[in-house]
């Protein structure tokens, strides 16, 4: 079994390996569930973190003993709002979380990689929330493409589409890579202001980059 990220990069031949990335609310699942739709394998780390957290999952065992049942739902899944705070105003308490879910996390995007190499998959796009923050990943990566929006914008859509209010998706902002820094290390920019097809239009061209690559 493949268990590190070098490993995984030396297996990859010419499988290329595209980081997606951009702030809360930019529209990321958009590009990528539009590249998915033309053959492109995803693999995304925020959805495997919920999946590791949800009931039975496992990194929940970990959680509970170090956190206590206080920090699950009723249903035995993570009780990600009081766990968000908790890691916020406690810096030892968000060493201890990402002690219990990152290796979880980096091993079940290894393994899913690592079965897209198998099948030969044209592309494989890393949908990774803090790429830049996570630093291992982006010296592999064949392309990094970055979702851009203003920040006004970002902040309407995760209102509109989640529970969280205002100060909590400034709070979240204000841990991640600032939009300057994103767009820093893009070796492409797609813009994303509201109108799909003109995201889609650019997803499109970023597809066409990958199968020249």
């Amino acid at each position: 079994m493949v268990k590190s990220i070098n490993q995984l990069f030396d297996l990859k031949g010419k499988v290329p390996f595209l980081g997606l990335t951009g702030g809360i609310g930019s529209g990321k699942s958009s590009v990528a569930n539009f590249l998915a739709k033309q053959g492109a394998v995803v693999i995304d780390t925020d959805q495997i973190a919920h999946q590791i957290t949800a009931p039975n999952g496992p990194a929940i065992e970990a959680i509970l003993k170090e956190f206590g049942p206080d920090y699950l739902n009723g249903d035995g899944s993570l009780n990600r709002p009081k766990m968000r705070q908790q890691v916020f105003t406690d810096p030892n308490s968000k060493q201890i979380l990402e002690a219990i879910t990152h290796p979880l996390i980096r091993q079940e995007t290894i393994d899913r990689a690592q079965q897209a190499i198998h099948k030969q998959a044209p592309y494989i796009i890393f949908v990774v929330p803090l790429l830049l923050e996570s630093g291992a990943w982006i010296e592999h990566l064949d392309h990094i493409a970055v979702i851009d929006c203003p920040d006004e914008l970002r902040i309407q859509r995760v209102m509109e589409r989640s529970q969280l209010d205002r100060a909590s998706i400034l709070q979240i902002m204000a841990s991640q890579a600032s939009r300057d820094e994103r767009l820093a290390i893009a070796n492409t920019i797609l813009t994303n202001e509201g109108d799909l097809s003109a995201l889609e239009a650019q997803a499109s061209l970023l597809h066409q980059k990958m199968l020249d690559l």
